[in-house]
């Protein structure tokens, strides 16, 4: 027999209307409490009623998660789902890559958390006309979206100067895109230029190479352009892991040691990036504090849908591994 609100209350010693508090994300309970629901939630394994939900709220229990198919993701996506479910919302996962072939789908969903550096532009317009509530995930952010992500210049910053401090001096980076306008340089760009200023050091303008996707072969056919370069790199900052991974292939496949001729470190700190040769360096976000601070800023946006954006800025750490060592 499924397990009931009541039941929930019982096990977690509250009331009925404390749970009913915790599930439908109501921002004003203490962090004792919540963790007392959700642990009895997922003891018993309750799920909610959707279909009284929608007939009590007007709100369908669903939230929608649309992110690239990237590895770099992956656990991200993950420690989202298992925050929403402990809501006692639903999720719907859309892939970024599909979205720009159904722009006129539109799923009957209470909020979406989007990774907005992925999507185009025109899907983020359509959920603010329709005044939908929405969280925007990663470095681009919107003056009037919700937004929860890392410092990303700053973690940029951090990237470049620790190949500085490696001994690297001419750094190349993959993985920019083009700008709005030359005063206005994505934040990674603009951290890495920060780093090689306060260093005294300038770069050629063709280290900067712009990928559109953040994938495995476009770090690939990035770093043989770099490693065709008359001055070649001895260092190369990746925008993501995939693009570092693709990078050190390159690296090898042209007789380059990876960290002894060129070192490389990537953002993500994806799993893959712990099991490839040499191990990546890589910037890494906390996946369950991101995930938690999405969906509550997703929640508490669904409960008041005209209250001003929020801008939250989640901790990063450098994780140093085999293909930045001392050169």
């Amino acid at each position: 027999m499924a397990a009931t609100l009541k039941d929930v209350a019982q096990l977690a010693r509250v009331s009925v209307k404390s749970v009913s508090n915790v599930v439908n994300g109501y921002p004003h309970v203490s962090h004792d409490l919540r963790r007392r629901v959700h642990d009895a939630i997922e003891r018993l394994g309750y799920r909610p009623n959707l279909a009284a939900r929608h007939l009590r709220t007007g709100r369908t229990g669903l939230l929608a998660l649309v992110v690239p198919d990237a590895p770099c993701l992956d656990e991200l996506a993950r420690q989202i789902l298992h925050t929403v479910a402990a809501r006692g919302y639903r999720t719907v996962v859309d892939h970024a890559e599909q979205v720009p072939a159904r722009p006129g789908v539109r799923l009957p969903v209470d909020g979406v958390l989007v990774a907005a550096d992925v999507v185009p532009p025109e899907l983020i317009e359509t959920h603010l006309a329709a005044r939908t509530p929405l969280v925007l995930l990663g470095e681009q952010r919107d003056e009037r979206c919700d937004h929860v992500g890392i410092d990303a210049a700053r973690a940029a910053r951090d990237a470049t100067e620790h190949l500085l401090e490696s001994g690297r001096r001419r750094i190349a980076v993959i993985g920019t895109r083009p700008a709005a306008s030359p005063t206005a340089p994505q934040p990674r760009t603009l951290g890495y230029q920060q780093a090689l200023r306060r260093a005294g050091i300038s770069v050629p303008d063709d280290y900067l190479r712009t990928t559109r996707y953040h994938r495995h072969p476009d770090g690939y056919q990035a770093a043989r352009a770099l490693f065709a370069h008359e001055d070649l790199p001895d260092a190369i900052f990746c925008f993501s892991d995939p693009l570092a991974v693709g990078a050190i292939r390159a690296a090898v496949d042209v007789g380059l040691r990876v960290p002894g001729d060129v070192a490389v470190i990537g953002m993500g700190d994806s799993s893959e990036g712990s099991f490839c040769r040499p191990t990546l360096s890589t910037v890494s976000a906390d996946p369950v504090a991101l995930a938690r601070r999405a969906v509550a800023r997703l929640t508490s946006r669904i409960l008041r849908p005209d209250a001003a954006p929020v801008q939250v800025v989640a901790p990063h750490t450098l994780q140093t591994r085999g293909s930045t060592a001392a050169g």
